[in-house]
């Protein structure tokens, strides 16, 4: 039943809701079918679900985007968001790994910084040299912790994504999964950004691919941080983040130079962590947010070197976990450790784009 009132109805909306058999899953040729399987992930199948048209709380917030976007056509938004499909495996994907599951440094450095990753970020380097240091000089970012973000994201433009985006960030807005936080509020936003983002530079929804959680391009971005921070790097006169790895390599600055990154600040400092375990826990609390003036962590028991104890700002004492056999790794984090994090809240992501982009460094 359709939940549009009868007297305001538009021609657009009859349209939508007394075709959506179109829209319904439709027999396919056998090769187009195989060609599609291809295309996606191996983890990811081919699953046929109605369209989110159907239902009466994606109508009402279809109805509440036209509103709020009256610039936008109010067709356009009813049938690209109507004609949005859930796919179960986005929230499976979404979840966090099974209670229990110890978190292990070594092996997470492992997926990254190893000799294909790396080989590909010399060839990146040497390609975008001039982009690379473009970047630095424009936005204090050094090309090392570019090149790192990138080729951790999607190997340097090898894996952005066969999921269709708005497809994608549909399912988590009007699916999220139950048993962690709801952040279906925060992919709503996502998906009316990726409304805006189609609007404003012409992209086509219907061929626009990227991850489970709707990330974007080389360097991966939420279409809010494509509106955002994605600049025209090489004066084309559009933003391509798909296509356009020079694009990429200026935005990628530009997010992280927007966030606070300080020019020729450290991103660590080596540290061996107090014995007590009431220190330790209290330096630890902040998690990895610079909390503490150094001298305040020499002071409960942190060892630092020179170079940290006349570090003009705070730190946090970061740890990474080595699974349940092995001791934590630990480093202070600085501002610019802190703002890696704004990329992915994740110390093991921040360290291990850090760790490749030195990697690649001393290879080239």
């Amino acid at each position: 039943m359709s939940v549009f009132p009868a007297a305001s109805k538009p021609a657009w909306a009859l349209a939508l809701l007394l075709g959506l058999s179109a829209l319904l899953p439709q027999p396919a040729d056998a090769a187009e079918t195989s060609r599609a399987k291809a295309r996606k992930p191996a983890r990811v199948a081919v699953v046929d679900t109605p369209p989110y048209g159907l239902r009466e709380d994606v109508q009402s917030w279809i109805r509440e985007q036209q509103a709020a976007h009256p610039e936008w056509p109010a067709e356009w938004v009813a049938r690209t968001i109507g004609g949005a499909r859930h796919i179960p495996q986005v929230t499976q994907l979404i979840m966090p790994p099974p209670v229990g599951t110890a978190k292990n440094w070594a092996v997470y450095r492992d997926r990254f910084v190893e000799p294909r990753r790396i080989a590909a970020g010399v060839a990146f380097w040497r390609e975008h040299a001039q982009a690379l240091a473009g970047a630095e000089a424009r936005w204090g970012v050094p090309a090392e912790v570019i090149v790192g973000i990138i080729g951790v994201e999607t190997l340097y433009g090898r894996h952005t994504g066969r999921l269709k985006t708005v497809d994608a960030l549909a399912t988590l807005a009007f699916d999220f999964p139950a048993g962690r936080s709801d952040r279906s509020a925060f992919f709503r936003s996502e998906l009316a950004a990726l409304l805006e983002l189609a609007m404003r530079d012409g992209i086509e929804l219907d061929t626009l691919r990227g991850s489970y959680a709707g990330a974007l391009g080389w360097p991966q971005f939420m279409p809010s941080s494509w509106l955002r921070h994605a600049v025209d790097f090489d004066g084309d006169g559009r933003i391509a983040l798909h296509t356009s790895p020079v694009d990429a390599i200026g935005s990628v600055a530009n997010f992280l130079a927007a966030h606070g990154w300080q020019t020729g600040l450290p991103s660590t400092y080596s540290v061996t962590p107090p014995s007590q375990a009431d220190a330790l826990a209290t330096l630890l609390a902040p998690d990895i947010k610079p909390s503490f003036a150094p001298i305040v962590m020499a002071q409960l028991g942190a060892a630092l070197d020179e170079a940290a104890i006349n570090h003009d700002g705070p730190l946090a004492l970061v740890r990474l976990e080595n699974g349940d056999s092995a001791e934590p790794t630990y480093v202070a984090g600085t501002q610019n450790f802190w703002v890696l994090t704004r990329y992915n809240w994740s110390a093991y992501y921040a360290s291990a784009v850090l760790e490749l982009g030195r990697a690649v460094a001393q290879a080239r």
